[in-house]
């Protein structure tokens, strides 16, 4: 039998927030966001939701290497992140340059199933700021 959950106002915050980011974010950097809009919002709430979201399919869970795990409104097209070492924040980078197996140099019958590319540097808010120009605020 499945659960039939409500509709609550906590949760179209939360995917408001996702959706208006327009790129993964962390439970605390949804909190954040959300916090705005309902100042009494809590931290297990927005866990709550994003747990919900993730069993409805709303919700998938970004994961990368040796940082907390972000969430991204599903059913995009297939596209990779970057991650700016100096802020934190992960974007979604569009596209892929590795659809063709034959760009990748495969040993001899080999097969791509599947594949995962993060790239790693600093976003633009934080190159600007690293010119002392001044920085876009931080949306987190």
């Amino acid at each position: 039998m499945s659960v039939v959950r409500r509709k609550t106002m906590q949760r179209d915050v939360v995917l408001q927030v996702l959706t208006e980011a327009g790129r993964p974010l962390s439970p605390q950097e949804i909190f954040q966001a959300a916090k705005a809009e309902v100042p009494s919002l809590g931290i297990a709430t927005v866990y709550r939701n994003i747990k919900t979201l993730l069993e409805n399919g709303t919700l998938q869970p970004v994961e990368l290497p040796g940082v907390a795990q972000r969430y991204e409104i599903a059913g995009k097209h297939h596209h990779h992140h970057f991650h700016c070492n100096n802020c934190g924040r992960v974007y979604e980078i569009e596209g892929c340059s590795m659809k063709e197996e034959h760009h990748l140099n495969l040993p001899a019958n080999f097969e791509v199933e599947d594949h995962v590319v993060v790239l790693y540097g600093r976003c633009a808010d934080c190159v600007q700021s690293s010119r002392g120009e001044a920085a876009a605020p931080l949306d987190t």
